[in-house]
């Protein structure tokens, strides 16, 4: 049984203590929303290692991507960016792989790291059916569902399935004249050219149940995919991407019924004053199934420094009520991301999911011993506090250490060496708050 059945049963199952005991929740509290399926753990019956709550009420996870692409595949190197992101605090890992060995890369990244791991079994499928069948388009559509089961089997936690392109999506996308960014999404773009050339509907969304079956025999969560998110700041929240959602909302809603862990992924490029209208929807329209967003990113016009647009579009997401955020890396819109990159996007989104929890969770209380430490002059304290004690530390180091209090910055005109003692016994009654 899955641990949405189990947990409807009553069981409180060692995962569901284990998230409790991590969020500094009551297992009952954390029972009751696995059970109603507001919170998924990615518990895959043959792969547990680390635990993770994606959710309700929970802190707002991050997943770091990785994968090969056609022009760059190195098993070593996507190894390494799995360490990197497991090493920097991301909570899941994404193999998006499409290049190369693929099945050879997700196997070494699954023994390499204990972070819950997720996938498009659809890229796996593509990338055989152009090699085997020379062209994507004359892809069997059973290679689907054995991709699915293949990756299950491996261990894969979450998987991210493209359900909601229908023919019913993709004629509204023909009716609005296509899209200012055209489709960004590699698995929504190789399902409708497949779709179109076969003039036949998407297997996943036609047989929704079977896909459904594969999940819970391995318990994996299923991710109903966007593959009609925005990949442009005017395409945003336009009829493709909104229908799309009310089908992944009402098919979460239909697999949670039948005893499938799910959750809804959301959009990738949005202006920052769509952000919560996108959630209030998702949420309303789906039970609260836990909302994944991919970035989002808020601008177009920033290649380079894609991780700081989509920190601001996660910390915004975040305070909103979405509760797990895919980061985005430096190279995003320019190549693919390499190790020093992940860490870049890792440590960016950690931040945005922190700003956007101190709203949601009030959780302000690493903040304030911050402050404190700030104020005492006490650089371990602080160090030991930062999301990333290792860049603090090498920063500081490099300007000079100044004396035993202060830093560089303003040397012997520190604004609180200068007041140090003066107001100690007030300090004493704020400290107590």
């Amino acid at each position: 049984m899955t641990q949405l059945e189990r947990a409807a049963k009553g069981e409180v199952t060692e995962e569901i203590k284990a998230v409790a005991a991590i969020e500094g929740l009551d297992i009952e509290i954390v029972q009751r929303r696995v059970a109603s399926g507001k919170i998924v753990i990615p518990s895959n019956s043959n792969r547990r290692k680390r635990v993770v709550g994606i959710g309700k009420g929970l802190r707002t996870k991050v997943n770091a991507s990785i994968g090969s692409s056609t022009e760059i595949a190195d098993i070593a190197m996507e190894v390494e960016k799995a360490k990197i992101a497991e090493q920097y605090g991301a909570d899941t890992l994404m193999d998006l792989s499409v290049g190369g060995n693929i099945e050879g890369i997700r196997k070494a990244v699954l023994d390499a790291i204990s972070l819950p791991v997720g996938t498009v079994p659809l890229y796996e499928a593509f990338a055989i059916a152009i090699e085997k069948y020379g062209a994507a388009v004359n892809m069997p559509a059973e290679l689907l569902f054995e991709m699915i089961e293949k990756q299950c089997s491996e261990g894969v936690g979450f998987m991210a399935i493209h359900c909601g392109i229908n023919k019913r999506t993709v004629e509204m996308l023909r009716k609005q004249h296509y899209r200012y960014g055209g489709l960004v999404s590699k698995g929504g773009s190789y399902m409708v050219a497949w779709m179109e050339h076969n003039k036949r509907e998407n297997p996943l969304y036609e047989h929704f149940d079977r896909v459904v079956e594969i999940m819970k025999r391995y318990d994996a969560v299923l991710s109903l995919g966007n593959g009609f998110r925005a990949g442009a700041i005017h395409d945003a929240s336009d009829r493709v991407q909104i229908q799309e959602m009310l089908i992944n909302c009402e098919l979460a809603e239909l697999g949670r019924e039948q005893g499938c862990q799910t959750m809804v992924e959301g959009p990738g490029h949005i202006p920052i004053n769509e952000i919560e209208a996108n959630i209030i929807m998702e949420k309303k329209m789906s039970g609260e199934s836990p909302f994944y967003m991919l970035g989002p990113i808020t601008t177009d016009i920033a290649p380079g420094y894609d991780h700081i647009t989509a920190a601001i579009g996660a910390a915004l997401s975040s305070s909103f009520g979405a509760d797990f955020i895919c980061y985005v890396t430096p190279s995003e819109h320019l190549g693919l991301p390499f190790p020093e990159d992940v860490r870049e996007g890792v440590i960016a989104s950690r931040i945005a999911a922190h700003v956007g929890d101190m709203i949601k969770l009030k959780n302000l209380h690493q903040d304030k011993e911050m402050s404190k430490a700030r104020r005492n002059m006490q650089w371990d304290k602080q160090f030991s506090l930062a999301i990333d004690p290792e860049r603090a530390k090498e920063i500081k180091a490099k300007r000079g250490n100044g004396d035993e209090h202060s830093c560089t910055m303003c040397g012997k005109f520190c604004a609180n060496d200068i007041l140090r003692g003066m107001f100690e016994s007030d300090m004493a009654g704020s400290d107590k708050k």
